[in-house]
């Protein structure tokens, strides 16, 4: 296995944990769109967790589209 095989598999496992992390309501409604509020902010902890997620989903990116021009 390559380099991008274990970046690739890295970048999956903590690209879905840190999206099952992220809070997006109190309810099984609010997961499925029928929030009150459309407009939120994102403060402290929460707003650290949504810049790596974008992060690990960039090299979850990179990983496989290099993976795929290497081989």
């Amino acid at each position: 296995m390559s380099i991008y095989n274990y970046v690739t598999i890295i970048s999956m496992v903590l690209l879905s944990a840190l999206i099952l992390i992220q809070t997006r309501g109190a309810s099984l409604g609010a997961g499925l769109g029928g929030a009150g509020e459309v407009n939120t902010t994102r403060r402290g902890t929460d707003k650290t967790i949504f810049q790596i997620t974008i992060v690990v989903a960039l090299v979850f990116s990179l990983s496989i589209i290099l993976g795929v021009i290497v081989k």
